[in-house]
C-alpha cells in the first residue's frame, strides 16, 4: 500500500459566517491509497472547534505506516489507525473514506451498494445553507439560492431575527431548517428564540440549540417544552452518544468528519435509526469527494445537508450533483467506489509518504 496526501485551498463564493466566526478559505486535506493498481480517495476538512486542523492532519498521515492498511481489511485498518491515537478524526475519517473507496472498487461497486443501501436518483433532497449576514446579503443569497427547495439559516448572533426577516422578504413560505451552532447559551433563551422561530410555521427543526457542555437536564428540560424538533449535532459524534442524544434531542446530525469516516458513519446512522431518532447527514465546507462520500450513505437519512461544496468556487473534484437541490450520480464517469474524479490535474501534491 502507498499513501500520499496533500491540500487544497478551497474558496468560498462568499464569506461564510457561523455563531463561532468567519472565513473565507477553507483548508482542506486530501488522502490517496494505491494497492495493487487500485487507487482510493478520501478528504479531511477538520473543524477547529475540536482542535484539529490541516496541520494536525498532515501529522497524523505521516505517523501512518501505509503496510499496516488494506483495502481487503477495513475493519483492521481503521483499528490500526486507532492505536495511533484516540481522536484526530479528520484524518481518519480521510483514511477510511480511502480505504472504503478502494475496497469497493475492488469490489467493483458503488459505496452505496458496498454497504447494501442502494441509491435512489433524485429523491434525495439537501438544503441549501444561508451563512450570518447582513439582512440585504442574506436576501441575495436566498435569491441566488431559488432553485433548492430547503434552505438552512445559520443563528445564534443578535443580528437573527432581522436575517430570518430578510430570508422571508424573499421566500415567505420556503421550508428552513434553523443552526444555531451552540449560540443560544441558556434554556430560557433557547426556548424563547425556539418558540419565536415556531411562529414562522415553515421552520422543520432547530439544530444544536445549545453548547454542547450543557447539563442534561437543561437539554431535557428544553425537549419537554419546545415546539419544534430539536437535532444534535456537536452533541453527536458517534454511536456511544445515542443514549444521551435520545434522552435529549429527537434527531442528531452526522458528520463523516466527526465520526472518522463512512464506515463510522454508517454505524452512527444505524445507531440513531435503532432508537427512533430522526437521522440526517451534514457537511463542512468540502470538495465532492467528501459531499459524495456523505449521500452515498443518503439511504439511511430523514434530512440531508451535503451542499459544502456547493458553496465554493474551485472545488477540485466532481461526482454528485443536486439539480433543484437533488441528489444525482447520473453525471459520474467513475462507476465504482466513490464515484469520484478529479477536474484538474494532481501536480499540486504537497506531501506524500
Amino acid at each position: 500500500m502507498q499513501l500520499k496526501f496533500w491540500r487544497e485551498h478551497l474558496r468560498l463564493a462568499n464569506t461564510w459566517t457561523i455563531a463561532r466566526g468567519s472565513s473565507d478559505v477553507v483548508e482542506v486535506v486530501l488522502v490517496q491509497l494505491e494497492q495493487d493498481g487500485i487507487v482510493g480517495l478520501g478528504e479531511a476538512s477538520p473543524i477547529a472547534r475540536y482542535a484539529e486542523s490541516a496541520d494536525s492532519v498532515a501529522a497524523f498521515c505521516r505517523r501512518v505506516e501505509a503496510r499496516q492498511l488494506s483495502f481487503s481489511d477495513v475493519v483492521g485498518s481503521m483499528n490500526y489507525l486507532n492505536t495511533l491515537s484516540p481522536g484526530d478524526q479528520a484524518a481518519k475519517c480521510a483514511l477510511n473514506l480511502a480505504l472504503v473507496d478502494g475496497a469497493a472498487r475492488q469490489a467493483r461497486q458503488p459505496v452505496y451498494d458496498y454497504f447494501g443501501l442502494g441509491f435512489r436518483e433524485q429523491q434525495h433532497i439537501t438544503s441549501f445553507s444561508i451563512g450570518i449576514d447582513r439582512p440585504e446579503v442574506v436576501r441575495e443569497k436566498v435569491l441566488a439560492a431559488a432553485a433548492y427547495p430547503v434552505l438552512k439559516l445559520k443563528v445564534g448572533v443578535p443580528e437573527e431575527r432581522a436575517m430570518l426577516a430578510a430570508l422571508r422578504e424573499v421566500a415567505p413560505t420556503k421550508p428552513v431548517r434553523v443552526d444555531a451552532n451552540e449560540g443560544w447559551r441558556t434554556k430560557e433563551q433557547a426556548m424563547e428564540q425556539i418558540e419565536w422561530l415556531a411562529r414562522d410555521g415553515h421552520i422543520q427543526f432547530v439544530e444544536q440549540p445549545m453548547p454542547q457542555t450543557t447539563p442534561p437536564r437543561d437539554l431535557v428540560w428544553l425537549k419537554e417544552r419546545s415546539p419544534l424538533p430539536l437535532v444534535a449535532d456537536e452533541s453527536y459524534h458517534s454511536a456511544p452518544d445515542t443514549a444521551h442524544c435520545a434522552e435529549c434531542f429527537h434527531g442528531v446530525n452526522v458528520k463523516l468528519v466527526k465520526t472518522g469516516g463512512l464506515s463510522a458513519g454508517y454505524d452512527a446512522l444505524q445507531a440513531a435509526r435503532a432508537v427512533g431518532l430522526r437521522t440526517m447527514i451534514g457537511c463542512m465546507i468540502e470538495t465532492s469527494v467528501l459531499i459524495s462520500a456523505a449521500a452515498h450513505l443518503a439511504e439511511l437519512c430523514d434530512y440531508l445537508d451535503v451542499d459544502g461544496n456547493l458553496l465554493t468556487t474551485n472545488d477540485p473534484y466532481a461526482v454528485v450533483t443536486a439539480p433543484q437541490g437533488r441528489l444525482s450520480f447520473q453525471s459520474a464517469q467513475e462507476k465504482h467506489g466513490l464515484r469520484v474524479s478529479r477536474l484538474r490535474g494532481a501536480s499540486d501534491l504537497q506531501m506524500t509518504q
